[in-house]
């Protein structure tokens, strides 16, 4: 999870897809997506549909982190002696 919140607090206000997160994490879409149900059912990410941009393709899921996800990112971040920024999760 630690890998996902730095991925996301990076770009905190910005909705991001799944396939986004998974190239940028490296994480499997069977990991990822468990994730970012688990974290949106502890309120720690939101999570709405997105009607596509190109005609003919299905709307999508597109996700970014609440206050409280960004709070528990920074205090993980703080945690390890790191700020968001330097890529401290791993």
């Amino acid at each position: 999870m630690c890998l996902l919140l730095e991925a996301m607090s990076a770009q905190r206000q910005q909705w991001r897809h799944g396939y986004d997160l998974m190239k940028e994490t490296g994480l499997l879409s069977g990991t990822l997506y468990p994730l970012l149900m688990r974290m949106t059912e502890q309120g720690l990410v939101e999570a709405e549909w997105h009607e596509p941009v190109q005609p003919g393709r299905p709307p999508r899921h597109a996700y970014r982190l609440t206050a409280a996800g960004f709070a528990l990112a920074l205090e993980t971040t703080h945690g390890r002696g790191a700020l968001p920024s330097t890529g401290a999760f791993a």
